[in-house]
């Protein structure tokens, strides 16, 4: 078993952990956790995966259901859900990073450009690490 640390990071820093699900795919990593009443998802489960240092998928089911697609350079729209509705968000990756192997590591990505129904409301970094479940961090 693995565990999840994800980190959000814009005006303050946020840590949350997991118990998760992680496994090689043919063109990268499958990340997979339950949301808690700490992201304001609980109820729904997060799938991301990876394509190298390329592309992230994220998937959430459940309570809240999302589909986003972070890619280097092409603005990407997707519909993004919350506890209080849904809306449209585009989003532009300038930097994805990822050592993550079968032992874990790390996953960052940069999002630039992320608006809301097209008005801008920020840049995002998010940082995600992968570790067996008995590290202590």
């Amino acid at each position: 078993m693995l565990a999840v640390k994800a980190t959000v990071i814009q005006k303050k820093k946020q840590s949350l952990s997991q118990q998760d699900f992680y496994e090689a795919t043919e063109k990268g990593y499958r990340i997979s956790y339950e949301e808690s009443e700490a992201t304001g998802f609980e109820g729904s489960v997060t799938t991301l995966e990876t394509e190298g240092c390329r592309k992230v998928t994220m998937n959430r089911t459940g309570t809240v259901e999302a589909n986003l697609v972070v890619d280097i350079g092409e603005k990407q729209h997707c519909v993004y859900g919350t506890p209080y509705g849904d809306f449209m968000i585009g989003i532009t990756a300038k930097t994805i990073r990822s050592d993550l192997d079968e032992n874990g590591g790390m996953l960052f990505f940069l999002l630039c450009f992320v608006d809301v129904n097209s008005s801008y409301i920020g840049d995002f970094e998010i940082a995600i690490e992968v570790k067996a479940a008995n590290v202590v961090a």
